[in-house]
């Protein structure tokens, strides 16, 4: 019986594994989101889960040889000794979320760092900019920090809001030249 399976791929070599298992009739899922680099010869597609890609195989009949010897594959994900198997549900929910970022234009703050600024584009605080602080454990939320003029107390250094935003409503100030 066929199930899906994670796959460990060297760096940067997830296509090459993807191509490889294809051309031998496997089903392969490897979720690509466009990115906004800030280095402009950088990709613009990238693997979602870099370094990991999905396979849907019979292990039972075709046997782990017919992973293992892949050109560029590091492993087969195992539990216990065990290829983790992942549920259908789990797939067919990543790839529609994989559309969803894929008809909002891309993943707009990969490449961000703490402490880049940024402005809001959406939501109740479009408009401000802010300091990008981190990702936050779903991937789709991040903390950013408005920063609060006090107008009535010079001398003192302006307070921060931290703001949890949905990662869509971010967009990348470019320093002024």
């Amino acid at each position: 019986m066929e199930h899906w399976y994670v796959l460990h791929a060297k760096p940067h070599k997830e296509r090459q594994v993807a191509d490889y298992l294809r051309q031998r009739r496997v089903e392969v899922f490897l979720p690509l989101a466009r990115v906004n680099p800030v280095n402009p010869r950088a990709a613009r597609v990238r693997p979602y889960f870099p370094c990991y890609l999905f396979v849907k195989i019979d292990l039972a009949q075709a046997g782990m040889a017919a992973l293992q010897w892949t050109p560029g594959l590091r492993s087969v994900v195992q539990f216990g000794g065990q290829p983790s198997v992942v549920p259908e549900n789990f797939i067919f929910a990543l790839k529609r979320r994989v559309e969803q970022i894929a008809a909002a234009g891309g993943l707009k703050c990969d490449g961000l760092e703490s402490g880049a600024r940024v402005r809001i584009v959406g939501g109740p605080f479009a408009g401000y900019e802010a300091v990008f602080d981190a990702r936050l454990s779903d991937g789709e939320r991040v903390r950013v920090l408005l920063e609060l003029i006090q107008h009535n107390q010079p001398g003192r250094l302006p307070r921060c809001l931290p703001l949890e935003l949905d990662a869509g409503h971010l967009e990348p100030v470019r320093p002024r030249a």
